[in-house]
């Protein structure tokens, strides 16, 4: 005989299932396993066998939300389901606002990456084939915080072994000698290939050159004060052109370039590293009447060419030099800007540059802590999530595009580079073990960038009570809607959450925690 279930049974059955399928939208993720060096806080070990992965969002119903928190004391992308109308279960005597509307709308987003350096490449490779897979995975894949952009350096940086360049034949006029390296052959093309393989989406990749062969140059040297002799200016232009050519071998076509990485540092006696020294007025001739020309026509005039690609303290007086030329304007499409420097100059500056040319995009084009006169590597550091999360917001709220990360992996003294100027790293590689750390501001980097896809739209977002959080709201190209807050206070926090359209929702923020909300 058939035994009948109770009608309150059936209830509860049918409401346990519609409670799983309201909350079926998240993908599970691998968890953290973590490791403290005595620090501030923890970081992420992977090795051959395991990787924590970044959990997915997918499709939301309106009111329905997830937070991905990473805090100090626990948490890496830890995810919360919510609902808006629905209160927090943490009660906390502080609460903070903020007020979304998704109709106020800013720039488009162009994405977040990190840079392919030889000192990047050279770590990955002393890890195992299945720890290098587990690697890629975490920063390009849909297991990972999915990068959308690449930094490709023209020839040697700092983070090479050695000076080098791709025709170190004094003379060479012709470029018949040009060629690329074993560090770009064994060392950068193989793992942007493999990057672009295994993302589900196109990666945006520019160029930046740290200075033309010795031979070209002032001072023939690499480092040092000096600047390109403009008998070579012509010269320097094919330069790039046979970059993207002999990257086109390999299947790697480039979105843009920049034409100087910190054209300042070559103008200062004794600069210690890599380097090629510009005005604003050198510059702009170069491009208008060399650089721009030269690329259009050997067929790379789509290439997206970004000028200063320095500290924002030159802002907006380069950009208004470089633009001022006519023949430099026409080529110029955006500007790029690093963060070394930002005591001296407000985010601010970035607005006013852009209310002054508002058709030409800002990039935040590189970016790392253990700068002089810090520590170099800290395994652990949550201030560094802090300051990474920090400048990113600014520059967003700021009119900036993206922000691009320097190495995407050194090793545990922040190398290999040649002039010893050693950094940090989002991951920190110990090839000794076959592993590798993800520090706290991995995490920092992928609640942007696994979150707030390209295309994404800014949209205006405020915050009352005077308080210590800060934030960006965007509209994403699927139709959700993303907040990314840093609380960087001691303090327990309720935030209420207000949407123009949508109402309140409620959410947890414990004391030093990041969050990224998404909802539909």
């Amino acid at each position: 005989m058939v035994k009948l279930i109770p009608v309150n049974v059936l209830f509860l059955i049918w409401l346990f299932v519609s409670i799983i399928a309201l909350f079926s939208f998240t993908v599970s993720a691998e968890d953290c396993i973590r490791r403290d060096y005595g620090k501030s806080s923890f970081v992420c070990v992977c090795n051959a066998t395991y990787c924590d992965t970044a959990p997915s969002v997918g499709s939301l119903a309106a009111g329905q939300a997830i937070q991905i928190t990473s805090s100090q004391n626990a948490a890496r992308f830890l995810t919360t389901n919510l609902q808006f109308g629905r209160k927090s279960e943490h009660n906390k005597a502080i609460i903070d606002e903020i007020f979304i509307d998704p109709f106020i709308t800013y720039q488009n987003v162009l994405g977040f990456g990190g840079a392919f350096t030889d000192a990047a490449g050279i770590n990955i490779a002393r890890l195992s084939q299945s720890a290098q897979e587990n690697f890629m995975n975490s920063y390009f894949s849909a297991k990972g915080i999915e990068y959308g952009i690449g930094r490709v350096p023209m020839a040697g940086t700092d983070f090479s072994t050695y000076t080098y360049s791709y025709d170190d034949y004094p003379g060479d006029v012709t470029l018949s000698n040009f060629s690329l390296t074993e560090e770009d052959l064994v060392f950068k093309i193989p793992y942007v290939n493999w990057a672009k393989s295994i993302s589900s989406k196109p990666i945006n990749l520019f160029t930046s050159p740290w200075s033309a062969p010795a031979w070209m140059k002032s001072n023939n040297e690499f480092y040092g004060k000096g600047y390109l002799l403009e008998e070579y200016y012509q010269v320097w232009a094919e330069y790039f052109a046979r970059f993207f050519e002999e990257y086109e071998k390999f299947g790697l076509t480039f979105w843009g370039l920049t034409a100087q990485n910190e054209p300042v540092d070559g103008r200062v006696p004794g600069f210690p590293f890599n380097c090629m020294g510009w005005t604003s007025e050198q510059q702009s001739t170069f491009v208008g009447l060399n650089l721009g020309p030269t690329l259009e026509a050997k067929g790379f005039g789509n290439i997206k060419i970004m000028i200063m690609d320095d500290q924002r303290n030159y802002l907006p007086e380069w950009a208004e030099t470089v633009l001022a030329n006519a023949d430099a304007n026409t080529y110029v499409s955006g500007i790029g800007v690093h963060w070394y420097q930002n005591f001296i100059a407000p985010p601010s500056v970035l607005t006013t540059t852009h209310e002054k040319f508002p058709d030409r995009f800002i990039l935040a084009t590189e970016a790392c802590e253990g700068t002089f006169p810090k520590e170099t590597v800290v395994l652990g550091a949550w201030e560094r999530l802090e300051s990474y999360a920090k400048d990113i917001i600014e520059n967003l709220n700021n009119w900036a595009v993206g922000w691009v990360d320097w190495n995407l992996a050194l090793d545990e003294g922040g190398g290999p580079n040649w002039s010893e100027n050693f950094v940090d790293s989002p991951i920190i590689v110990n090839n000794t073990n076959d592993e590798f750390y993800k520090q706290p501001m991995f995490y920092a980097m992928g609640h942007f960038s696994k979150y707030i896809p390209e295309n994404s739209v800014r949209v205006n977002m405020e915050i009352s009570n005077d308080t210590t959080i800060i934030g960006s709201a965007f509209v994403l190209p699927d139709g959700n809607r993303a907040v990314v807050i840093l609380n960087p206070s001691d303090e327990e926090k309720t935030i209420v959450l207000n949407d123009a359209e949508l109402g309140s929702l409620e959410f947890f923020s414990e004391a030093r925690s990041m969050h990224t909300i998404v909802y539909g």
